[in-house]
């Protein structure tokens, strides 16, 4: 299959989901509509951290971090000055973030932005480690970004965070944007850059002593998945209309960590598919949360029983599908003119 015959197939692919939003968005109530919107969020966050833990093989735990920085950013850049007046009342905001109101679009880009240049930060330095000591760092990255957004009064609004977000987040955002990340993280995977990030993962001594510049690639990778978190952060923020530092709890990059991997570490596929299932099945699943009762006898609810059986079954996946539920296989149009060609050679 020549490229010209992909390239046609991935926009009337792409035009088929955009007649799916129009569809979503008349006739959808709005609780699916919220999950929907929830799920291409996680679609974002899955891809972009996958660049980063499965394609190059850094092993962060920064996300939540990241999305915080992308979050507040935004929304003090969209925000009217009259809400920043009611949410900022016990210690004003400071000058000239309390009168400047900026288009939702710009507003997400500067939170994108802001989220990128912390990853640089973050990243530069954080790469002379690796593995669990990668790990850690990050997680006290996040961490001191929470902390520093619960006493940052002026700015942040503190614990009490920021309420009544402007409600511009629906499916032609949050769909838009997930295409963006797939097809801007896609390429990266297929270019040059990606078979050298594939290198490093693989063996980072022999990557360098080919002659890849293993800072460079490393640097990229953290840019590009904070750069991604920060717009999911934005994002989340206005479709949940409140944010405050604890909605960006390290819990929160497990939650995406488990997509991942379930999907399955470097499989594009496999995180958008299992980050929407995730939605799906984190709002189907509060039940158990809930009391119950069987045979007449009363279970009472027990909060985080979710994330329990989301647990189970990732030790599932990591026992029986090693590679994640997709493996290796990634979707494409090759692979499905093969299945096609199976099918006809079978009748």
């Amino acid at each position: 299959m020549n490229r010209r015959t992909r390239v046609i197939l991935s926009i009337i692919f792409i035009l088929i989901i955009y007649m799916f939003v129009f569809f979503a968005e008349r006739y959808l109530d709005p609780f699916l509509k919220r999950i929907l919107n929830t799920g291409f969020i996680y679609v974002i966050l899955a891809v972009s951290l996958n660049l980063i833990n499965g394609f190059t093989g850094q092993f962060s735990l920064g996300h939540a971090g990241f999305m915080a920085i992308g979050a507040y950013t935004s929304a003090l850049l969209y925000m009217s000055p009259q809400e920043k007046l009611s949410n900022f009342f016990m210690e004003p905001l400071i000058s000239p973030l309390d009168k400047i109101q900026i288009p939702f679009f710009w507003a997400l880009l500067v939170g994108g932005g802001m989220a990128a240049l912390a990853g640089f930060i973050v990243g530069a330095p954080c790469l002379r480690v690796k593995g669990d000591y990668l790990a850690i760092v990050t997680y006290g990255f996040s961490e001191i970004i929470r902390s520093l957004f619960n006493n940052l009064q002026n700015i942040t609004n503190g614990p009490l965070g920021l309420k009544g977000l402007p409600t511009h987040t629906n499916l032609w955002w949050t769909v838009s944007w997930a295409i963006l990340t797939v097809v801007v993280v896609r390429r990266i995977v297929d270019s040059s850059y990606g078979r050298a990030l594939k290198a490093i993962r693989d063996d980072e001594v022999a990557a360098e002593n080919l002659g890849i510049n293993l800072f460079k690639h490393k640097v990229l990778a953290f840019v590009v998945g904070a750069f991604f978190a920060g717009i999911a952060g934005g994002l989340l923020g206005s479709l949940l209309m409140t944010i405050d530092p604890n909605s960006f709890s390290i819990l929160f990059t497990y939650q995406i960590i488990t997509i991942i991997l379930l999907g399955g570490l470097g499989n594009i596929t496999g995180s958008v598919v299992v980050a929407i299932g995730f939605a799906f099945l984190m709002e189907g699943l509060r039940f158990v949360e809930m009391p119950m009762k069987i045979f007449n006898i009363t279970i009472p609810g027990i909060l985080g029983m979710r994330m329990l059986i989301f647990s189970i079954l990732l030790m599932i996946t990591i026992l029986f599908f090693r590679q994640g539920l997709f493996g290796q296989r990634e979707f494409s149009w090759e692979a499905i003119a093969n299945l096609i060609r199976k099918g006809k050679v079978k009748k």
